[in-house]
């Protein structure tokens, strides 16, 4: 929603939707290519920042950055900085995160049917 001027009706709009309806709020916070991409592959495990700019190879990493601090702030996914030289940084689900095992594997088998028609 930060796209959105906050004195907007627009964002009135979305903002009362939200706070309404489960659902919206839902898509809002793992809504976008890049937020499910990265949901996907931590479902197999933590993963530095190299390895999904690897596994994401047309993400930018200004939007990899944005997009996993979107997540943390969302409590979807962990940082954890390990005291080594050179330091090291993983990224892995929350408890929560893990919850969306189920929601990202129907959403992959609908894209995968409605793909063939």
């Amino acid at each position: 929603m930060s796209k959105i001027k906050k004195t907007s009706t627009n964002y009135a709009n979305k903002l009362a939707l939200t706070e309404e309806c489960p659902e919206v709020y839902a898509a809002n916070i793992i809504g976008g290519q890049w937020t499910l991409g990265i949901c996907c592959y931590l479902l197999n495990g933590k993963l530095r920042f190299g390895e999904l700019r690897k596994k994401l190879p047309t993400i930018t990493e200004r939007m990899l950055t944005l997009q996993l601090r979107k997540l943390e702030e969302n409590k979807i996914v962990k940082r954890t900085v390990y005291a080594e030289v050179p330091p090291r940084v993983e990224y892995e689900l929350t408890a929560i995160g893990y919850a969306l095992k189920p929601v990202i594997k129907e959403l992959e088998k609908w894209g995968e049917e409605h793909q063939k028609i």
